[in-house]
C-alpha cells in the first residue's frame, strides 16, 4: 500500500513539473499564473493520498520545477513551496476527514486548501515584506493572482472532484485508495 501510494505521489509530482512546462509551449504570456497547472496534480494528491503525501507533493513540487526549468522563478518558489504544502495538506486532511467521499466533500476540501494556500501565500509575502523592507503590498499580490487565476480556479473546482470520484469508484488504481477510504 506504502509504495502505490508513494509511487502515485511520485506520478502527481512528475506531472506537477511537466504539466506547467505544456501550458507555457502554447505561447501564451503568464499561462502558469492564469491555468495554475501545478496545483492540479498537488489538489489531485492531497484529495487522494491523503495530507502527507499531498503535503510532500506541495512543497517539492516548485522545488524540483525550480531546480529543472527555472519556473517558477527563484524569487517566488518558497512562496510558491508554502502555498501548494498548504494546497496537499488541507485537501488530504479534510477529504479525508469524511466518512463518506463525496462530490460535495471534494468541493468542500478544495475550497478550504485553496483559501488556506492563498492565505499562506499571503502571510509568506508579507514576513518577507517585513523582513527585506521590500516596498509591495501583499495584499494586492495575493488580490492579484486570485484575480489572475480565476480560471485556473474555475477549472480545479470544475474537474478535480469528478475526477477523485471517477479514480476511487471507476477502479483506476481502486486498491490503492480503497483501505484508507473505507476504514473510518
Amino acid at each position: 500500500m506504502k509504495t502505490r501510494k508513494l509511487t502515485f505521489a511520485s506520478l502527481c509530482l512528475s506531472i506537477a513539473v511537466l504539466l506547467p512546462q505544456l501550458f507555457h509551449l502554447l505561447g501564451m504570456q503568464q499561462a502558469g499564473q492564469v491555468f495554475l497547472p501545478m496545483h492540479i496534480p498537488v489538489l489531485l494528491g492531497g484529495l487522494l493520498l491523503g495530507w502527507q503525501h499531498g503535503a510532500l507533493v506541495g512543497v517539492t513540487a516548485p522545488f524540483i520545477s525550480c531546480l529543472l526549468t527555472g519556473m517558477p522563478s527563484s524569487e517566488r518558489v518558497l512562496f510558491m513551496m508554502a502555498e501548494l504544502s498548504a494546497y496537499g495538506l488541507v485537501s488530504g486532511l479534510l477529504y479525508h476527514r469524511f466518512h463518506k467521499h463525496t462530490l460535495v466533500h471534494a468541493y468542500i476540501a478544495l475550497i478550504f486548501a485553496m483559501t488556506a494556500g492563498r492565505l499562506l501565500y499571503g502571510i509568506s509575502l508579507m514576513i518577507a515584506a517585513l523582513l527585506f523592507d521590500m516596498p509591495i503590498s501583499a495584499l494586492t499580490l495575493v488580490g492579484t493572482a486570485i484575480i489572475t487565476g480565476i480560471p485556473g480556479i474555475l477549472t480545479q473546482l470544475m474537474f478535480l472532484p469528478a475526477l477523485v470520484r471517477v479514480i476511487e469508484k471507476g477502479g483506476i488504481m481502486r486498491d490503492t485508495f480503497a483501505v484508507e477510504n473505507h476504514s473510518k
